[in-house]
């Protein structure tokens, strides 16, 4: 094998290992960044939201539903889980959520809402329900006067007795009042709390009752048995105006109450009567993500059918108004959820990803251009070597010694370990290697060629001592 040989094969060893070498870091290195993405994008993914909620008070009908719901979307390794806020009532939760320390809350529509809140889903709807005693009913040994209240007409002059202490019920009596001709200063208003219901329908100076809540609501059921046992027979008093009541009032809605809804023996009411309806919600600030309501939502509607065999009440829940005119908005997020316009993933993100791919393009051709202009003088060096080595298979021609040819190959070795080096920063592609080892070829055969005539000519030898 000649010398010329044994340097191509090892040019070529060396330049088959480098490139192994390189492409193994490089597929190692790629492989690491798409795992790491992978894992980062599965993780953010997949991890599951918590979405707190304030509801309360402690032990009500709704504390209960949210608790339920709650265990039903961890059993059920739903990617929305639900932490529960206990709170004094509807009140404080709306309050909380207008603070920030809530994501969602259960709210009555008609209660002061926090700026930016929309409807999630609806819990269940309230009706009030207006009666008065018929004074029927044995109390020491007497009867009472019969009551002359008939109609909220008659309502004025006397006194009403309210089921609860928030404003929210005093207020929707009051626009009762005012809606159907009697003026609210001519009727007075004690308010009493859910324990206080005996209290209440003892008490003789009150003439009438309300309470606000579900049709089969305990509270409303409880005070109207007492009323009968106490202070006799209850008389109904429809609301008549409750369609211009929910016109003027938009969070306000006409509604009626069957005979016989509240007791079928004796039929209570004896026929159907008008009232008013207001909802019972689960609302959310515009600011939480469309993506996170929309799962919400779609995880409540799911789990509504299982749920309603634990708690019945979980039958009352209900799709929100999603009308671009409705007094309390639907959230983004829950109307595209109802009227079917979700977007998918491709639908959200296809302009980020295509301005992504255009981005890493125009990134990718500008780095590799500054890296042209930043490895400018190792080209221009490594062309001059190249020159130089070309330039040198001439000069191997005129050479008559060993040791000058010796010379001249080591300085081709250090040109070569440049141009390696040169091309292993990237300085230099392939071609240019490919043409710079052309040139080598030439020139190790013109070593080689030259070394081979001066061996036999002798002229190289060294002279031997008498």
């Amino acid at each position: 094998m000649s010398p010329s040989d044994g340097l191509d094969g090892a040019i070529g060893l060396s330049l088959q290992g480098r490139k192994r070498k390189s492409y193994r870091f490089l597929v190692l290195a790629v492989g690491l960044l798409v795992f790491a993405a992978v894992a980062g994008a599965s993780f953010v993914v997949l991890r599951p939201t918590t979405l707190r909620i304030a509801v309360g008070p402690s032990g009500s009908e709704d504390q209960n539903l949210v608790q339920a719901l709650a265990q039903s979307f961890d059993r059920d390794g739903s990617p929305v889980r639900l932490a529960l806020i206990t709170s004094a009532g509807p009140v404080e939760s709306l309050a909380l959520l207008g603070a920030g320390k809530a994501d969602l809350a259960v709210g009555r529509a008609d209660e002061d809402m926090p700026e930016g809140a929309e409807s999630v889903a609806i819990l269940r709807k309230n009706v009030v329900v207006l009666w008065s005693p018929s004074g029927a009913a044995h109390k020491a040994g007497r009867k009472e006067a019969k009551t002359k209240i008939k109609e909220i007409g008659d309502l004025a002059g006397h006194r009403v007795g309210v089921v609860g202490r928030t404003e929210v019920n005093a207020r929707l009596l009051r626009v009762i009042l005012t809606e159907s001709g009697v003026s609210p200063e001519k009727v007075a208003i004690a308010q009493f709390n859910a324990n206080q219901i005996a209290e209440m329908v003892r008490d003789p100076s009150i003439d009438a009752f309300m309470t606000v809540g579900p049709l089969e609501s305990k509270i409303t059921l409880d005070a109207i048995i007492s009323t009968a046992r106490f202070r006799g027979e209850p008389t109904f008093l429809p609301i008549d105006v409750s369609e211009a009541i929910a016109r003027r009032h938009p969070l306000y809605e006409s509604e009626e109450i069957p005979g016989s809804t509240l007791s079928s023996s004796p039929a209570r009411p004896d026929d159907t009567i008008e009232t008013i309806g207001v909802s019972h919600l689960i609302v959310a600030p515009q600011s939480l993500p469309e993506s996170t309501v929309g799962a919400f939502i779609r995880q409540l509607f799911a789990a509504r059918p299982s749920l309603m065999r634990e708690v019945p009440a979980a039958a009352k829940i209900e799709k929100p108004n999603t009308d671009k005119d409705a007094a309390l908005p639907a959230h983004p997020g829950a109307a595209a959820y109802i009227d079917g316009t979700e977007r998918t993933f491709m639908d959200k993100y296809s302009d980020y990803i295509w301005g992504a791919i255009l981005l890493l393009s125009i990134v990718g051709s500008g780095s590799a251009a500054l890296r042209h202009f930043i490895k400018r003088d190792e080209r221009r060096l490594n062309t001059l070597h190249r020159e130089k080595l070309l330039a040198a298979i001439s000069l191997v021609r005129k050479m008559d010694s060993i040791e000058e040819l010796d010379a001249l190959q080591c300085e081709a070795d250090d040109i070569l370990r440049e141009t390696l080096d040169c091309y292993d920063d990237g300085a230099i592609e392939a071609a240019d290697l490919s043409a710079y080892a052309l040139v080598l070829e030439q020139f190790h055969h013109a070593v080689v060629d030259r070394r081979t005539a001066i061996i036999g000519s002798g002229a190289g030898l060294p002279r031997m001592r008498a």
